[in-house]
């Protein structure tokens, strides 16, 4: 199949890309690279500031629409599968629908579903934006509702599920938005990572796997999104573990990484033992199964839901936290306390990655769901 991937959010498409092509297809990448994380594509999108980079952009992009035709699969990442206007995206996606044989719409990242189902049905216990029955408040959850309720984004979503050929969603949390509107053209397909080459454990006689041992002190990394650390809950998982730090100076070390391209995060994430993420999320997503994937300990999003979507019943490697403080700090401390319990939550990560989540597997998914559309 010819295959073109439009947007991009936290490597999915580079990395789908990379397991479809492994799978014979050709595929191709647009996208801007997910802004400063910078990730690899094959065509770039990314948009210098200001008015006239926008101008410049949709200028790029209508010079390329001709070579967009003819595809048997586009998949748009999210309804802004391109940093323009949701006004301008109307007819990029109308001549994308026109002359290609089939839309896919990726249920990844923030739009109009996500921001309206968990402000008014609120399906989830809890989520960006709401805890319990309560809506949160905070400025950048308020900005994102004003941003899609009521808006062209908004509107822009709502069409492009209704006319698109298929709808992918990647999170629990996703699809429980999605699916009340869309059960017949709706698939669950999880994440795609690419396994480490180099895991930390290795096949034993029997299918045992040998554990890598513990370190001392455990190393824990918390990645800070530009903007977004209140929405996201990092900081209240930084307070959470600077304050256990101070209880525990030897036992403990932190490593931060704010706003530094992919390459770079990676490299502040290598030699960690466990990475905070996502307070308000049931499942993990790109930057706590790429860690996973290298032995490292997801704190984080691991409620039930998540392992029932995938059907996991063996392995549970994520420590799961609920959304406060005390909640973060006593399963951090805990482990601190514990640290014996290391090498087999990192043995299990790395074997869920490869149990659900590698690359070609995952395109075979996708590749199954395109053909049945």
């Amino acid at each position: 199949m010819r295959i073109l991937l439009l947007g991009e959010y936290s490597n999915v498409h580079n990395t789908l890309a990379a397991g479809l092509r492994q799978l014979g297809h050709e595929v191709t990448v647009a996208s801007g690279g997910d802004f400063w994380k910078d990730y690899p594509r094959d065509i770039d999108l990314a948009r210098r500031p200001g008015k006239l980079g926008g101008m410049r952009l949709l200028a790029k992009v209508y010079s390329l629409l001709p070579r967009w035709r003819d595809y048997d699969v586009v998949q748009l990442i999210n309804p802004i599968f391109i940093d323009l206007k949701a006004e301008r995206l109307f007819h990029i996606y109308h001549y994308l629908k026109k002359h290609n044989r089939r839309i896919v719409l990726g249920a990844m990242g923030m739009d109009w579903y996500w921001v309206h189902e968990c402000t008014y049905r609120k399906p989830l216990r809890y989520s960006d934006f709401n805890i319990g029955d309560q809506v949160r408040t905070d400025a950048v959850a308020v900005k994102d509702q004003l941003d899609w309720l009521g808006t062209p984004k908004g509107q822009l979503n709502q069409q492009i599920a209704n006319d698109c050929d298929g709808i992918v969603a990647v999170l629990y949390e996703d699809y429980v938005c999605y699916e009340p509107y869309f059960p017949e053209k709706l698939r669950f397909i999880p994440l795609p990572i690419v396994p480490n080459p180099t895991p930390l454990y290795s096949p034993a006689v029997g299918g045992d796997l040998k554990s890598p041992a513990p370190t001392s002190p455990l190393k824990v990394f918390i990645g800070i999104s530009k903007g977004r650390s209140i929405y996201k809950g990092t900081d209240i998982m930084l307070r959470a573990a600077e304050d256990v730090q101070k209880l525990y100076p030897t036992q403990l070390q932190l490593i931060k990484a704010e706003g530094v391209p992919f390459a770079q995060y990676q490299h502040l994430m290598d030699n960690s033992d466990a990475i905070m993420d996502q307070l308000y999320s049931y499942t993990p997503a790109m930057n706590a199964l790429l860690a996973m994937s290298k032995g490292i300990v997801c704190i984080g999003g691991g409620e039930p839901e998540n392992y029932e979507i995938i059907g996991e019943k063996e392995l549970q490697p994520i420590i799961n936290v609920q959304p406060n403080y005390e909640s973060v700090r006593h399963e951090l401390e805990q482990l601190v306390l514990h640290p014996e319990h290391l090498p087999e939550l990192k043995r299990q990560s790395i074997e869920y990655i490869n149990r659900h989540h590698d690359y070609i597997k995952v395109a075979r998914q996708y590749e199954t769901f395109y053909q049945q559309l």
